[in-house]
């Protein structure tokens, strides 16, 4: 080796000086604080994705915003209605997190790979689909103005912004189809999928009953209590911890003084900060009538039902009562029984045919639109400009807001006084000061109530963060406060058996049930096979014998579930074959097939390229999923990503 570094070679000393600086650059990696782990983050940055190894020597990282994050989870936690606490808040912005950093991994490799979108990629796709519709109607641009307030109140995005998420979207869509390009699915594979998915069978089943079985356990209480015994360590704690508190509460009306009102300073303030609340976007008012197209239906079908639209048009035109013809005809529920009668509504918030009709068409014009829904009678009865509501018009709702704020606040300051003034002179004294009553609570565990209080949940949760002496202090209760303090605590413990007795019953039961159960179906199997008749298997050992329908793998049977999921071997058998015995959770199962019905070679035939298109769909997502979850693995495993460490507690990266 040294002799080798000795000759007078050039690219022999490159090597080396390249080997080198390779050594020193991962000792720098390594050594230095910062580049390793998670690494540190300005204190805006959620995360940041190093798409290299050497990134973070170049600090040439791509950065995931915490202010993005907060935004996407709050725009997730509207949408699917779940009320803003910091707990949900928390479960909602891991979740984002981790989808953004993921996404910022996807678009790295996708540039290694020399994938990118130009401006022409997107502008093409905002010609496409829902967004064509709406933004280019007739192949007209709606111009700058209307776009960027239909960006802002759909998605709460600049336009900027907005065509920046598009345009990672269509490189991450590039990314997919250049990773999957090589999936496959045979023509046989094909075949067997959509045979195997469209069996429909026919079967007579006997089933037993765990409720039954349940039932005709009835151990001695020596059983039992040897249970309890041998079970001594799942009884140490059966019985929970509980606590009882002794406390006085009271509502808005104990308020001294009563609830404050407010001035007029104050609502004309709450106006002049909330004018954004109080300003009513354009919507339109309008009514239809409703020919429904199945999703999937032939051509003949639709024919159908524009050829009925157009009928009722022709009526409405020639003078017909639109509301007796909607209550005749729409197949709409909702505003059928109302003569098609449909509330006021904003830009967006219908289908975006419905959505273009409603704001283009003149006021009283009726015209046929077709949507995903079938074809739509639809007139437009009234619209009313974008415009910002007067106090005068908001005055009651600020009002009441602002007496729920004062009163809320009113009774906190209260309730923080009586704690202050009980820690000093105790619950007792200062009860009786206020004419309030005292009030000692029976022994709760941390699942229990209060039976006095609307809501006892913080009351009993503080509660059980607190031990017997420590000083009063005060939780809401739903209609004021509550000023309490513990003052008894009952630790966990074993019951004794004759207090415990019905439990261990039922814990003998449900220990004796799956054993039970398995034996009952196995035998009914075997007696169907032997006696070649399944009523007289069933008879005797208690089955009841049921008939399906004619069913495929997605359908559901009674006692049995879905056939695919519990039992996709009946699916297979031959018509009078008994199946063995099928476990359906709380039945046991066996089934004799009456009848069996497989697709055509034409339908196959007619259905294949459908049905490949769905196969192939499904194996490129799966196949997609795995590289996602390879370079994910590979990114946490060499340590390029790395999270802010204040945001670490609050939300992780699984396996980082």
């Amino acid at each position: 080796m040294i002799r080798f570094l000795q000759t007078n070679n050039r690219m022999t000393k490159a090597i080396f000086v390249v080997i080198i600086g390779v050594v020193s650059v991962g000792m720098v990696v390594y050594l230095i604080p910062g580049l390793t782990g998670q690494g540190s983050s300005a204190a805006d940055t959620y995360a940041t994705v190093y798409p290299h190894w050497y990134s973070r020597l170049l600090s040439s990282g791509e950065a995931v915003s915490e202010e993005r994050v907060e935004k996407i989870a709050r725009q997730q936690l509207a949408q699917q209605h779940y009320p803003d606490n910091p707990v949900i808040l928390n479960i909602f912005e891991k979740r984002a997190g981790e989808q953004l950093v993921e996404q910022q991994v996807l678009l790295a490799e996708a540039e290694k790979l020399g994938i990118s979108a130009t401006d022409d990629d997107v502008s093409h796709f905002l010609h496409q689909g829902q967004f064509g519709e709406f933004l280019y109607p007739k192949g007209e641009f709606i111009g700058p103005e209307r776009y960027a307030d239909f960006i802002a109140r759909q998605f709460n995005m600049s336009v900027a912004q907005f065509e920046g998420e598009v345009r990672d979207e269509i490189v991450i869509h590039r990314l997919e189809t250049l990773i999957t390009a090589g999936v496959t699915v045979g023509d046989q594979e094909v075949k067997d999928a959509y045979r195997k998915s469209n069996i429909k069978i026919k079967f007579d089943y006997a089933v037993v009953s765990s409720d039954d079985l349940r039932k005709t356990i009835n151990p001695s209480d020596s059983d039992l209590e040897a249970f309890f015994k041998t079970n001594a360590a799942r009884y140490a704690t059966a019985v929970p911890e509980e606590r009882k508190v002794t406390y006085f509460a009271f509502t808005p009306n104990d308020l001294p003084g009563g609830v404050p009102q407010p001035t007029q300073q104050e609502i004309q303030a709450y106006f002049n900060a909330h004018q954004s609340e109080y300003s009513t976007p354009e919507q339109a008012r309008s009514r239809h009538i409703l020919i429904a197209v199945p999703a999937g239906a032939d051509a003949k079908t639709d024919a159908a039902a524009k050829a009925k639209a157009e009928g009722i048009l022709k009526q409405i035109q020639g003078g017909a009562n639109f509301a007796d013809l909607a209550k005749k005809y729409s197949d709409d529920p909702g505003s059928k029984d109302k003569g098609g009668e449909l509330p006021f509504a904003q830009h967006g918030t219908m289908v975006p045919e419905f959505d273009k009709a409603i704001f283009s068409q003149k006021i009283g014009d009726t015209q046929i639109v077709k949507s995903q829904f079938g074809y739509h009678i639809v007139q437009v009865e009234e619209r009313q400009p974008a415009h910002q509501q007067a106090i005068n018009e908001v005055l009651p709702t600020i009002q009441a807001t602002l007496i729920r704020e004062k009163e809320a606040q009113a009774e906190e300051n209260y309730a923080h006084a009586l704690t202050s003034e009980a820690i000093k002179n105790g619950l007792e004294k200062t009860a009786a000061a206020h004419h309030l009553q005292l009030v000692t609570t029976p022994p709760f565990n941390h699942q229990g109530v209060i039976a006095a209080l609307p809501d006892g949940s913080q009351v009993i949760g503080k509660a059980f963060d607190s031990k017997v002496g420590d000083p009063p202090q005060y939780a809401p209760t739903g209609e004021g406060y509550a000023i309490f303090q513990v003052t008894g605590i009952n630790t966990a413990h074993a019951p004794t058996f004759a207090d415990w007795k019905s439990h261990v019953l039922d814990d003998y039961r449900d220990e004796q049930l799956g054993t039970l159960l398995a034996t009952k179906t196995q035998q009914l199997a075997d007696n169907a096979r032997d006696l070649k008749d399944l009523a007289k298997a069933a008879k005797a050992v208690g089955a009841t014998v049921k008939t399906s329908e004619l069913v495929g793998p997605g359908d559901q049977v009674p006692d049995l579930g879905q056939i695919g999921q519990v039992a996709p071997q009946l699916l297979e058998l031959p018509v009078g074959a008994v199946s063995g015995p099928i476990n359906a959770g709380r039945t046991g199962v066996v089934a004799k097939i009456l009848d069996k019905k497989e697709p055509t070679a034409d339908e196959i035939a007619k259905n294949l390229d459908q049905t490949r298109d769905e196969m192939l769909q499904e194996r490129r997502r799966e196949a997609f999923g795995v590289f996602v979850s390879s370079t994910m693995d590979d990114y946490k495993k060499n340590k390029r990503i790395a999270l802010n460490p204040k945001l670490q507690k609050a939300a992780t990266i699984p396996g980082m």
